[in-house]
């Protein structure tokens, strides 16, 4: 595979980038030129907020591109809309090792604890023998063991966070589960693990339904993971979504109808800033309120109408 690299200021970087996908590349990563130098300037922001400058003075635009696509032709493309003309210094090409680079990405996770319950475990920690193992059920621990193959999903922001520790704290005893939006399937897994006694996962991406099936089945748990197109009718005591803040809202009236009367809606992806409009969204269903906060992040909890 290989990268093409171009040198742009701070005012181009976001356009380029689109520009890039739009042309077909397959990732697109902004860094620092100035990095390692005298020059090299830190973006900061509020937790949970994009800092307010979207790129530094003196940038790299890197575009994985994928095998037989026309570097002159994305160049071409991607400049189209910039008004400049590029030099000979501006951009150069260069070959990449051929790698699975999620999975490169990915594997720099180590195990991570969850409150006082929950374990996710990388599938390259599982032999570890400083961890908790999955033979000891009496110390009480739920222990993941995680693959999270091409989807979203390591366990590592406080959003999947507030919603396992619900999980562990909340989850009615054989309760019904539909874990909506499952990515990788952690959460699905979890409720399983914590004695759910049916257990469904939606997702749109394909890569994510094959990664949750694979985890579920790792963990030797029983999930019924599908695409929304495979997902039939049905009420659950929980419904639990990790997405964010704009897919909730529209999924509103499907999510709030997919609680039976006096069960859970238990809602994350949504910003502090952002609790009081995706609640006023479940209105006309449930009353949403704040259950925990971490980090700039909610997780929103509320307890359908009777009838």
């Amino acid at each position: 595979m290989r990268e093409l690299v171009l040198m742009c200021p701070e005012a181009e970087a976001e356009m380029l980038s689109d520009q890039l996908l739009e042309a077909g590349v397959l990732a697109v990563s902004v860094e620092d030129a100035d990095s390692d130098t005298q020059n090299e300037s830190p973006l900061y922001g509020e937790p949970g907020l994009e800092p307010e400058v979207q790129a530094w003075r003196n940038n790299r635009v890197v575009a994985l591109l994928p095998d037989g696509l026309d570097p002159s032709q994305v160049l071409e493309q991607a400049v189209a809309h910039t008004g400049r003309q590029l030099s000979a210094d501006d951009w150069l090409l260069r070959e990449v090792p051929d790698e699975d680079w999620v999975r490169l990405t990915q594997s720099q996770f180590g195990p991570i604890q969850v409150g006082e319950r929950i374990w996710i475990i990388p599938s390259w920690h599982a032999g570890d023998p400083e961890l908790p193992q999955a033979d000891q059920p009496e110390n009480g621990v739920v222990r993941i063991e995680l693959d999270p193959g091409l989807a979203f999903g390591t366990g590592s922001h406080p959003t999947t966070h507030l919603c396992l520790e619900w999980l562990a704290q909340c989850l009615p005893e054989h309760a019904t589960v539909l874990d909506y939006g499952c990515g990788s399937g952690i959460l699905a897994i979890a409720a399983a693990m914590l004695g759910a006694s049916r257990v469904d996962a939606v997702d749109i991406d394909e890569q994510a339904v094959e990664a949750t099936r694979d985890n579920a089945l790792n963990n030797h748990v029983r999930i019924h993971a599908c695409l929304p197109d495979d997902f039939g009718p049905g009420q659950y005591q929980v419904v639990v979504a990790n997405i964010l803040s704009n897919p909730l809202k529209m999924l509103a009236p499907m999510l709030a109808n997919r609680v039976v009367p006096g069960g859970s809606l238990v809602l994350s992806g949504v910003l502090e800033r952002q609790a009081e409009e995706v609640a006023a969204a479940y209105e006309p269903w449930l009353k949403m309120e704040v259950w925990q906060a971490r980090d700039g992040w909610v997780c929103l909890h509320g307890q359908r109408r009777a009838d």
